[in-house]
């Protein structure tokens, strides 16, 4: 087998690992009933004229299954800490004692679960979306290369059949990952 044809395919597998890494933090963002300190990991603070993320200006932890407690480093930021959480799409109101920041995740409704697995499912839809558009480029640069004459058509054939089962491993990685948050989520 040609080895420009072998890094073409490890290259495209890599890319699919970090594809699938990502959607696995986009559903670790979504909010379930139970309190989980990746729920704060896209959220930045303006921390002195720079945005900063949360998780490095304070210690979070989640003591109970509907509390998360952020402990700054910096006592002098808790107000912007407190805006950021505010500011967010996470519906969730910051408690300032002067010391911490507690959110309370409040229990989340039949309705608004609903909304989740579809915010949820959107998102692994975009993941495979993107695993497929890995496999179309890979694929355009093994086919120049059979144009080329670097390799011969059964090659092509082989690296677009290894390709596939590459590409069907990593969208059925994603489809597992909903599947799990589906069930994480419409768990009562």
């Amino acid at each position: 087998m040609n080895e420009m044809v072998e890094e073409f395919l490890n290259d495209g597998g890599e890319r699919m690992n970090k594809t699938v890494a990502a959607c696995q933090n986009e559903f670790n963002s979504i909010r379930t009933g139970r309190a989980s300190t990746t729920l704060l990991d896209r959220i930045t603070v303006d921390y002195y004229g720079a945005r900063t993320p949360l998780k490095q200006l304070a210690n979070i932890s989640s003591p109970e299954a509907r509390l998360l407690v952020i402990t700054p480093y910096d006592k002098a930021v808790i107000k912007e800490i407190e805006h950021a959480i505010m500011e967010s799409e996470l519906g969730l109101n910051p408690n300032n004692d002067g010391n911490v920041v507690r959110l309370s995740i409040p229990e989340l409704t039949e309705e608004r679960r609903r909304e989740l697995v579809k915010v949820v499912k959107g998102l692994a839809e975009n993941g495979r979306i993107a695993v497929r558009n890995i496999r179309r480029d890979v694929i355009h640069e093994i086919k120049k290369l059979q144009k080329e004459g670097e390799i011969s058509e059964d090659e092509l054939h082989w690296a677009e059949d290894e390709l596939q089962k590459v590409t069907d491993e990593h969208v059925k990685q994603i489809d597992d990952l909903l599947k799990h948050k589906e069930a994480e989520i419409l768990e009562v």
